[in-house]
């Protein structure tokens, strides 16, 4: 009998059971977890990554370390450990631990028998083998749990830090990609000739004139206003706009009376500007006037006004201003699925969206670690997919992922219906539409464990008809896959089964009805549609009979594409001849855009890969259809995102190497983020983004090793729709850490979103672009560019966020010898030096000389960029 049932039939006492179990508790707070990476290049040092089905052949060797600072020894049995990673874990060389798998990134370590224990102080390495490599400290996810028979799980205390690192560093040059590294690490001497690459920094009266976004034309006239606060004088915009306004007003410190402001949507603008958005601003000594082709333009005007205006006010330049946005679609888009973002964050985001005018927040609100939305009818999406716990039958609670813990220590959370409409207010009264994602096919998990607990739990109650109402799978599908992110079968709704277009409709309308209740009717709908595939059938992998050295051995013919052994989907095929399961994710999007045109939704969304073979929007029964193109431009995105635009699919550009913000701010070890597509995605790089002429780019930037890449301008021309920033939130599990990786980069998108500037050349066929081959951007007009928004960043905007209480990045300075050796990314960064990384004094230039140790500081005094030491990390 299990322990349980021993005590409960009196055969067990809990005194004995106390006797007998170790306290998982008092083991938490004494154990710690490490990784140590001995060579990122596993199989040159000799692992046999080949043999253990690594992708490409590829692995690390390392270790596992578990380090008893207690006083006692930790117990041989009766105590198992769960820890996260997102490498694939394939092997712990221990006769004394077993390892395996259960979901996702979660595994289980077990004491074998004949395992002796850890004697207290001592430390026990259990060789390790993982697929890929481990460059970032943050690819050791952290709170390792302890589960004992009878008692709640326990956190180890020492890994339960958002914040800290579980990663040893890293030895000699193992910071380096093994699939090649042609750049230098990042310390503190490669940053300040990086820094100074960049050009002067320009003084904040400069760029009096200068705004973020840059507007189309500004014509100061040499006058000066004094700006002490504003009296809105706006009856063209809705009351809530008018209200968004004055909040903005305060929040920079200008409440109360001042310099007039008036305006009106008019006739007559010049054609260039008399557009959606477009608006002029006229500033004079007594007073603002904005002139606006409509109401969109009038908010825009008055934001530029605020633009130019510092925190807590001053002089401005008098001065006229005719602008108009690049895009229609100028948006950022915020994964609370993975890891929530609390209602008070997405607001902040909401404010310097519209600050900074963007104005699409793309909600990715369900994903397979997390359902986040209330649905009336199916609370077990949030009851169920909201949570992580440790329910090995997850009936509760999804398992933990991510580092969350045992008991949504992160991750964990959701928006209530009244949450939810609130939050569409607040957009709408900003100008922003908020589109809702709830993904599928894949990346589904999450609804599907939620619906699975819906069916047991009505079939317990006698009602099998509602029982199955939404349930998502075929009962009988025994198909053998693994997602992108490591989950079987339960990661995919089944598209051949009633109940998956039913909770189609069901999760689609409640939505619609949030969007009506808040004046905010529901336009857009974007379903995901991404990696519906078995990552086992990839490239990568051969069967147990092959000869090649590059390539993870394994049975492939185990391996299964999604849905191939569902009954249902081979009942549903049969009718369709020709058909195959691999024409069922592009059948899945027809579907759903029958739904949405049903209940009268204009646009159907979708990740580029979820249309793949579609051959126009007409294929689907929205009006539009948008794709989401999140290609790497060194892997052809800019050929594909021609032949999307140009087949009339409205093309949002996504591409991870330029617009993930979830990607390290730079090549550094101690930097935050995923690494697939970008080791170092600084503003610098965001803003020289040219999304017109895609070719472009690569003259300006590398691929992700620091290599040069070509691009031929070899599509026909093509008109996108816009662009977008991405903040996937894999290891963003607080709030903090998404705005650090969101900010400042959030205002380099907005710039490229709303100003084409004139050193991005005018797409052409025939063109050939390629670092240090080609010769066609101007970078010198890029850098003095760069020069004026790194000034109004620096000198006005920085202050303006941390006056909104957002948490932006503050960068580590560049270092080179000498008193004069010191940078900033941005002018006016405040910085201290210390001689010993404890005692710290606020730096003036020429002050410092040699000091050893560096950092930056917030305006406030309150954050610091991490510590530098000069001549390296």
């Amino acid at each position: 009998m299990r322990t349980k049932q021993l005590l409960a039939a009196g055969l067990l006492s809990a005194s004995a059971l106390a006797w007998a179990q170790p306290d998982v508790a008092a083991l938490a707070r004494d154990l710690s977890l490490a990784v140590a990476v001995d060579s990122n290049k596993g199989a040159a040092a000799g692992a046999p990554c080949v043999e253990l089905g690594a992708d490409w052949g590829s692995c690390l060797k390392g270790r596992l370390i578990l380090h008893n600072h207690g006083s006692a020894a930790v117990p041989a049995k009766d105590w198992t450990l769960y820890l996260h990673s997102i490498r694939r874990l394939l092997r712990v060389d221990s006769p004394d631990f077993e390892l395996s798998h259960l979901t996702g990134d979660l595994y289980r370590l077990t004491p074998k028998p004949g395992f002796a224990g850890i004697a207290a102080g001592a430390k026990l390495e259990l060789p390790l083998v993982a697929e890929y490599w481990m460059l970032n400290n943050s690819d050791v996810l952290p709170r390792p749990y302890l589960v004992a028979e009878g008692q709640a799980p326990a956190v180890l205390a020492r890994n339960d830090d958002d914040d800290a690192s579980y990663l040893l560093p890293l030895p000699g040059d193992e910071w380096k990609s093994p699939a090649g590294e042609a750049r230098p690490l990042m310390d503190a001497a490669e940053r300040y000739r990086e820094f100074a690459r960049r050009g002067p920094q320009l003084a904040a009266a400069d760029v009096a004139a200068r705004v973020i976004p840059a507007a189309l034309r500004v014509k100061p006239d040499g006058g000066k206003a004094a700006v002490g606060g504003l009296s809105w004088r706006l009856p063209a915009l809705p009351p809530d706009a008018r209200a968004a306004l004055a909040q903005r007003s305060s929040q920079l410190g200008l409440a109360g009376q001042g310099l007039p402001v008036s305006g009106a949507v008019v006739k007559g603008l010049p054609a260039d500007i008399a557009v959606a958005g477009g608006y002029r601003l006229r500033v004079e000594h007594g007073g603002a006037r904005i002139d606006a082709h409509d109401a969109a333009g009038l908010f825009y005007g008055a934001q530029t006004l605020l633009g130019l205006i510092p925190q807590g006010g001053g002089e401005i330049p008098t001065l006229t201003v005719e602008d108009a946005p690049r895009y229609g679609h100028r948006g950022f888009m915020v994964d609370v699925a993975r890891n929530f973002r609390q209602p008070a964050t997405l607001k902040r985001l909401i404010e310097q969206m519209a600050a900074y005018k963007l104005n699409k927040l793309h909600l990715h609100l369900s994903d397979d670690e997390g359902w986040r939305l209330q649905i009336n009818g199916l609370p077990e999406l949030t009851e169920v997919g909201a949570r992580r716990c440790h329910d090995l039958n997850e009936d509760s609670c999804l398992l933990p992922q991510l580092g969350s813990g045992p008991d949504n220590r992160s991750g964990g959370g959701y928006l209530s219906r009244e949450q939810y409409v609130e939050l569409l207010r607040y957009a709408k009264a900003r100008f922003i539409e908020v589109i809702p994602e709830i993904d599928m096919p894949a990346h589904a998990r999450a609804a599907v464990m939620a619906m699975e607990r819906r069916y047991r739990h009505l079939q317990q109650l006698g009602q099998p008809e509602a029982a199955s109402a939404y349930r998502l799978i075929d009962p009988q599908d025994r198909s053998n896959t693994l997602s992108v992110q490591f989950y079987d079968r339960h990661t995919y709704v089944n598209p051949c089964v009633p109940g998956v277009p039913r909770f189609v409709d069901k999760v689609v309308s409640e939505v619609a009805a949030m969007h009506r209740e808040a004046g905010a009717p529901l336009a857009a709908w974007h379903f995901g549609g991404d990696e519906a595939k078995n990552i086992l059938l990839g490239g990568g992998f051969q069967d147990l009979s092959g000869k090649d050295p590059g390539k993870g051995k394994i049975k492939l013919a185990e391996q299964d594409k999604p849905w191939a052994r569902s009954p249902a989907c081979r009942a549903l095929l049969a009718g369709q001849p020709g058909k195959t399961v691999a024409d069922l994710p592009l059948q899945f999007a027809e579907d759903v855009s029958r739904i949405l045109a049903r209940r009268g939704i204009v646009t159907m969304g979708a990740w580029q890969d979820g249309l793949k073979g579609a051959k126009s929007p007409k294929d689907f029964a929205t009006a539009k259809v948008m794709v989401t193109e999140w290609d790497t431009l060194f892997w052809g995105a800019a050929k594909e995102a021609h032949e999307f635009a140009n087949k009339g699919f409205q093309t949002v550009l996504a591409m991870p190497d330029y617009l993930y913000f979830d990607f390290p701010y730079e090549l550094n070890p101690k930097e935050r983020g995923y690494y697939w597509a970008s080791r170092a995605t600084d503003s610098y790089k965001v803003f020289s983004f040219a999304p017109d002429n895609l070719p472009q780019n690569a003259e300006v930037m590398t691929d992700r090793q620091g290599k040069a890449f070509e691009v031929p301008s070899e599509a026909a021309p093509a008109r996108f729709a816009g662009i977008q920033g991405q903040a996937w939130s894999e290891v963003m599990r607080s709030d903090a850490q998404f705005e650090y990786m969101a900010y400042p980069r959030l205002l380099a998108l907005a710039e490229r979103a709303w100003h084409r500037a004139g050193w991005e050349r005018p797409y052409r066929q025939g063109e050939r672009y390629q670092l240090g081959v080609s010769h066609l951007v101007d970078r010198a007009a890029l850098n003095r560019d760069w020069q004026q928004f790194a000034a109004v960043l620096g000198w006005r905007e920085a202050a303006k966020l941390e006056g909104a209480g957002v948490g932006l990045r503050i960068a580590p300075p560049g270092l080179a010898s000498g008193a004069a050796g010191v940078l900033t990314e941005f002018p006016g960064q405040a910085l201290q030096f210390s001689p010993d990384g404890r005692n710290w004094t606020p730096y003036r230039p020429g002050q410092g000389a040699e000091a050893p140790y560096w950092r930056g500081v917030s305006g406030d005094g309150a954050r610091f960029s991490r510590q530098e030491a000069r001549g390296g990390d």
